[in-house]
């Protein structure tokens, strides 16, 4: 049988649905590239030593925060002989038993287990001193005056030496100011020849002194290598008095304590430094500071007597 009319569809009056929209988390193609390449990166990525050691102190820091879980083995055993989560070991009734382990402190840096310890002492020495038991601590203040005072110490230390390497230059003839071996005023200058420490300045003695015992020092280190060869029995008729007293055959003369040089030492840097320049003023008419030997006594042209004058 045929359609009726009714039943025929109306092509024209049908409607047509839209087309369903794109959902958001589409990937596109463009950023699916995108993704890819940043995995890639991220597979590739060689972590440093730095993030490594911060891995590693991030799983230790949790592994020690967490509690002890119920399906290690440790955990098992003690609750086989009575322990429960939460409660304290040992005798029941204790109040003063831990229910928490001890923490663990770990140990930085590869020094010894007392070494810390040692540097905590060496800074409270330092920087505290101790007045009846109650320590008293210095001051950022007082720390750097004390380490700028010990600094011109040291300065004037060094000066010192200097000083008297001068003083003995003029005083045995090896000194640019002196000429033809005489001094400024017409005398002649004294040979430098080997002779009792006794007889020197003082002010210049501990330099003759500080030399003669590297002198002996460095001759003993010789000699004892030197008499690991030498027979007892055999004599040198070459030999000299140093070597003799070097073998063992003639006792070496021990100088004794000198007391004028102690005292002399015993002196602040800043004082021995003004003695020494001003004998070089007085004697030789040259300036420590302006490192030069006046013709006059009068010394023309020199700012002073101090460091300071010389700006």
């Amino acid at each position: 049988m045929a359609p009726s009319v009714d039943e025929e569809d109306d092509y024209m009056s049908m409607a047509i649905p839209e087309p369903a929209p794109a959902l958001s988390n589409t990937e596109t193609s463009v950023q699916r590239r995108a993704r890819k390449k940043r995995e890639a990166e991220a597979r590739a990525h060689q972590p440093s030593k730095a993030e490594l050691a911060y891995q590693a102190e991030s799983k230790r820091d949790e592994a020690l925060n967490a509690a002890l879980p119920t399906t290690s083995k440790g955990f098992q055993m003690m609750a086989k002989l009575g322990f429960k989560a939460g409660s304290a070991l040992g005798k029941e009734g204790n109040e003063h038993a831990r229910t928490e382990p001890l923490g663990v402190v770990v140990k930085e840096g590869r020094a010894g287990v007392g070494m810390e310890g040692e540097r905590k002492r060496k800074f409270r020495e330092e920087v505290g001193k101790e007045d009846g038991g109650n320590k008293k601590r210095e001051t950022e203040g007082e720390f750097r005056e004390r380490q700028g005072r010990e600094r011109e110490e040291k300065r004037k230390e060094g000066m010192c030496w200097g000083a008297m390497k001068i003083l003995e230059g003029f005083e045995t003839g090896e000194d640019g100011g002196v000429v033809d071996g005489h001094d400024g005023k017409g005398g002649e200058v004294e040979k430098k020849m080997s002779r009792p420490t006794k007889q020197i300045n003082v002010l210049w003695r501990g330099l003759a002194r500080d030399r003669q015992q590297k002198e002996r020092e460095r001759r003993m280190r010789y000699d004892l290598h030197q008499s690991l060869s030498r027979n007892a029995a055999y004599d040198d008729p070459d030999e000299d008095q140093e070597d003799r007293q070097a073998w063992g055959d003639e006792e070496e003369e021990v100088e004794e304590e000198d007391l004028e040089l102690e005292g002399f030492n015993a002196l602040e840097p800043a004082e021995r430094l003004k003695r020494m320049v001003e004998y070089l003023r007085e004697k030789w008419r040259y300036c420590f500071w302006c490192k030069f030997q006046y013709p006059d006594e009068e010394m023309e042209g020199c700012p002073g007597f101090t460091e300071d004058e010389h700006g």
